[in-house]
């Protein structure tokens, strides 16, 4: 008997869809959208948002796109052991005991500061770097009228400059006082670059739009941009100038446990939060917040799709199960598809619907989907 007999099937109970034909829709619309010379560093972190951040990878490469960005040295060793041999960007700041693997992996690392870059330095390994700038942020980055710290870094015999960084505080906002800061902010980058640029120091390649600003900045010009969101089709649709067109790419999907009618007057799941007030039919859904189904959504008035039909989920989510009110549901059984995030025919639950019933945004939704949900990947 071999280990494959024995693996339950993708779809069993509860999963996550992949539509790589709307993963390759939303790369070719942000390229529409790019000045010439400019390229995307797609943003794979967090296992790609959830999506699978080797598959994904592969998928964008295949599309052209040959630099990728990262959060961590680990999810950058997996890419490369997965045989991702482009370009990867480490975004976060990695602790000198674990240059050894930045070297063996030929990996390219966001400098945080002066220290961070001695730090490194001091290892002994021969490293590629990206600067950060800290342009109004305040998370990571040098501030650039500190240029002594800069240079300083180019000073560094282990350390080769190779490009620079900043990152947008609120390029998804479209009030009047963020996008002034948002410009502000482009400004000193561009500033400080020139700077250097003037003394004679070779800056490499530039990049600090992420999704929002892309959508909301294409005016701004750098080597590269870094799409994470809206690689994956998730964007909060206010949040952008114009609608760019883009298609979710992940769904995710559960099984029917059981169906049942329950009297009137009867308390549904944990804590009798919620009572019947007719006769109701109930289903059961093989997934609960272990999955990534927030426990907060409980009594929000948060919907799934049932043949193509809106059923509120009643009384408290578990950690493997929740139940809807499905009485107005014709023939509906055990083993049915139940769709919490996307399309089922003729209605569909955007991540954004369903963040928006957890009180967080799509990021967060994306990346707690729980790691035992098989990923799906349609062609």
């Amino acid at each position: 008997m071999t280990s494959s007999i024995l693996k339950p099937a993708d779809d069993s109970r509860a999963w996550v869809e992949i539509d790589m034909s709307a993963l390759r829709h939303n790369v070719r619309t942000l390229k529409s959208r790019l000045s010439p010379g400019c390229e995307i560093m797609a943003v794979v972190k967090a296992n790609a948002y959830g999506h699978g951040a080797v598959e994904i990878a592969a998928q964008l490469r295949q599309e052209g796109i040959s630099t990728f960005a990262v959060a961590t040295v680990g999810e950058a060793v997996q890419l490369r052991e997965s045989g991702l041999d482009s370009e990867i960007v480490v975004m976060s700041c990695t602790a000198p005991q674990d240059a050894g693997l930045l070297a063996a992996y030929n990996l390219t690392q966001i400098v945080a500061d002066g220290d961070h870059a001695r730090a490194l330095d001091e290892t002994g390994y021969k490293l590629s770097i990206h600067i950060a700038i800290d342009t109004g942020m305040h998370r990571l980055g040098i501030e650039p009228d500190n240029m002594a710290e800069i240079e300083g870094i180019f000073a560094r015999e282990n350390l080769k400059v190779e490009g620079f960084a900043t990152h947008l505080a609120s390029p998804d906002s479209l009030d009047a006082d963020d996008i002034a800061f948002t410009r502000t902010q482009c400004d000193t980058f561009m500033d400080a670059v020139n700077a250097l640029k003037s003394k004679g120091y070779n800056v490499g390649k530039l990049h600090m739009q992420s999704s929002y600003a892309v959508l909301n900045y294409p005016e701004f010009t750098c080597d590269f941009v870094r799409p994470g969101l809206s690689l994956y089709g998730a964007l909060h649709g206010a949040s952008t100038a114009k609608n760019p067109g883009l298609r979710p790419v992940l769904s995710l999907r559960a099984r029917v446990a059981q169906v049942r009618w329950v009297k009137q007057g009867e308390s549904i799941s944990y804590g009798r939060t919620f009572l019947t007030t007719r006769p109701m039919k109930i289903a059961t859904v093989s997934i609960g917040y272990a999955d990534g189904v927030p426990r907060q959504m409980s009594g929000t008035g948060a919907q799934c799709l049932v043949h193509s039909q809106r059923a509120p989920i009643v009384g408290r989510i578990c950690m493997d199960m929740l139940m809807l009110d499905v009485t107005h549901v014709d023939n509906i059984g055990s083993y049915d598809i139940v769709t919490l995030i996307g399309r089922d025919v003729a209605d569909e639950i955007r991540c954004e619907e369903f963040a928006h019933r957890a009180g967080t945004i799509t990021h967060e939704v994306l990346c707690h989907l729980g790691q035992r949900l098989p990923r799906v990947y349609l062609p």
